[in-house]
């Protein structure tokens, strides 16, 4: 699992951050991407990574503002072009359907492969998406318009088939290996009874990620967040810019950082910076939000940051 940040800016593209976008890599889990919303350009800087649009196979949108979703139709027209055959899903507040639908007809662009829109209202609260790997979870945020977060959530791992401990009974390979890593009971040829649960290793736990959307300080952000391995936040304003974060319905680094503390997560990851903070501007973005949660990193444009399992 790794998020691959395609654009880390707020508001319009600058120099050196494209606006919202974000790809959560799951090509080992379920060999696929799932994209956070679309700015403008973000196929652009899928040109410049490694992902292949026809892996795309859900979209999540956090908000309707054109930061987060003017990339949408031409990214969705690419995805046709280059071999996406496979339904994709998206998932956002309502009018994302309408959004999409009027792009296509206005521009009369015919999709090798059928959308399905998840919309939710304002007060959307609870489980939107389950299989047998993931579990996805949306909770409103406090934006100037409907705005939600996201807490994507691993399912545990199966534990490992002890094939030493096996080998050590002299118990040969073959199919019977596979019934054993099942869980079942089983008789061998010699008359043993082997109990598969007696075999299998301890689970390996899932991994958490929260995804939030533009927002003010609220609880919701620590509900999503709370006891994720990665929390990605916006940080368009710095510290002691309180009053411009509560007037324009967002967060100041330090926040963020506070709402991670509170959440005991394990890592906070600040994008949606203002292009007021460039260089080593940014870095005292992150330098001050460390202050208050060591663990956060401001990130940039293209950077992937890998999700580790947890070590027991």
């Amino acid at each position: 699992m790794q998020i691959e940040f395609l654009g880390t800016g707020a508001g319009s593209p600058g120099k050196f951050r494209n606006v919202s976008s974000l790809a959560l890599r799951l090509l080992d889990e379920r060999n696929s991407v799932w994209l956070f919303d679309v700015g403008e350009g973000t196929q652009h800087q899928i040109l410049r990574s490694t992902i292949r649009p026809r892996k795309i196979e859900k979209i999540f949108i956090t908000h309707l503002h054109g930061d987060h979703i003017y990339g949408l139709p031409g990214l969705l027209s690419s995805r046709s072009f280059q071999g996406g055959n496979e339904p994709l899903d998206i998932y956002g507040p309502k009018g994302i359907k309408d959004f999409v639908s009027v792009s296509m007809r206005v521009s009369e662009t015919r999709l090798a492969y059928k959308i399905r829109f998840h919309e939710f209202g304002p007060e959307e609260d609870g489980l939107i998406f389950e299989d047998k790997t993931f579990s996805v979870y949306v909770k409103p945020l406090d934006h100037r318009i409907s705005s939600f977060g996201y807490r994507v959530v691993e399912h545990d791992h199966p534990g490992e088939l002890q094939v030493e401990k096996l080998k050590e009974m002299q118990i040969p390979s073959g199919p019977v290996y596979g019934q054993i890593k099942a869980g079942k009971t089983v008789t061998l040829d010699d008359g043993r009874v082997i109990n598969g649960a007696e075999f299998i290793g301890p689970a390996q736990k899932g991994r958490t990620v929260a995804i939030l959307g533009d927002t003010r300080q609220t609880d919701n952000a620590i509900a999503l967040a709370q006891g994720a391995d990665a929390v990605v936040h916006e940080s368009t304003f710095a510290k002691g810019e309180n009053k411009l974060a509560r007037n324009y319905y967002h967060s100041t680094n330090i926040q963020a950082a506070q709402m991670a503390k509170k959440a005991h997560a394990g890592r906070l990851l600040l994008n949606h910076i203002s292009a007021r903070y460039n260089g080593y501007l940014a870095k005292e973005l992150e330098k001050q939000a460390r202050e208050v949660f060591p663990h956060t990193h401001v990130v940039k444009d293209l950077e992937v940051i890998d999700i580790p399992f947890k070590k027991e």
